[in-house]
């Protein structure tokens, strides 16, 4: 048995920790969706109108967390499957369904093992929420797995922080917007050492140390399209949901935020969709 990447310990460890403290923060709403059985996820409400009708159609959420989205797409009508590397995201995952009484199964295993674990050529959707490539070492790896994963004429459904966005260093006192960090997928990780998480929260976390990457939008499109999927749209938004440069943003409904200065010159996030063949 191969030794596990150092990348997927040190990343999951700081999933595992973070995970109950994500679920306790207000901005999961994890008790609006108690107290609300129409209530949905902000990240699936921005999705809405790019979406669509899923009800009846076969499922599978990529890099779930705690399942806020998930049961929000089995909300909607969807027979939606869950799949995450943290077993602790995956127990507040669980925790949420039955506590709602929302049918979904929730599968743990790295992405890049999930068709492995998962019926091949059986889904429908492949949604895939924001703030999840960046754990990848390879968009094409992903690709595969997605391609793998999607029946014919299934459709990838993805919404992601944009390139751009994450190619940003911490914000500068003068307020400028440079690019220092790769835009493009790199060999070696970024390699982080952050002590905070994106949602609020008094947890003082000790898993601190993360292994990141980049992948260009030119990458993503070209790995999607190696697989033989067609690209059936690519829209760029001018916010994201969450607070992505503490001080020079503001919230503009929803649970995102947006530059406040000139937003025009920054694409926050992108929604790409694609098709299987067939």
């Amino acid at each position: 048995m191969s030794e596990e990447p150092e990348h997927v310990r040190l990343n999951r460890a700081q999933w595992d920790e973070r995970a109950p403290a994500h679920a306790a923060s207000p901005d999961y709403d994890v008790a609006r969706f108690h107290e609300d059985p129409t209530f949905l996820s902000g990240v699936v409400r921005f999705d809405l109108p790019r979406l669509g009708d899923v009800a009846g159609l076969r499922g599978v959420h990529l890099q779930c967390h705690i399942g806020t989205d998930t049961v929000s797409l089995a909300r909607l009508g969807a027979r939606m499957t869950g799949l995450d590397f943290s077993g602790a995201s995956l127990d507040e995952a669980r925790a949420l369904a039955r506590a709602t009484g929302t049918d979904v199964d929730f599968v743990r295993a790295d992405v890049h093992d999930a068709a492995d674990v998962l019926p091949e050529h059986a889904y429908d959707l492949v949604y895939t929420g924001i703030g999840a490539l960046c754990w990848l070492p390879s968009v094409a790896r992903w690709a595969e797995v997605v391609a793998r994963l999607l029946a014919p004429g299934g459709r990838l459904f993805l919404r992601e922080g944009h390139p751009v966005l994450w190619a940003l260093p911490d914000p500068r006192p003068d307020g400028l917007l440079t690019l220092e960090l790769p835009y493009v997928e790199t060999a070696d990780p970024m390699v982080w050492d952050d002590g905070g998480t994106y949602v609020e929260t008094d947890h003082v976390f000790t898993s601190t140390t993360t292994h990141e990457w980049n992948h260009g939008l030119g990458e993503i499109v070209t790995a999607l399209l190696h697989q033989g999927l067609r690209i059936t749209g690519l829209v760029e938004h001018d916010s994201v949901p969450w607070d992505a440069l503490p001080g020079q943003m503001e919230p503009v409904g929803g649970g995102e935020m947006r530059l406040v200065d000139r937003p025009e010159r920054l694409p926050h996030s992108y929604t790409l969709q694609a098709v299987a063949p067939g």
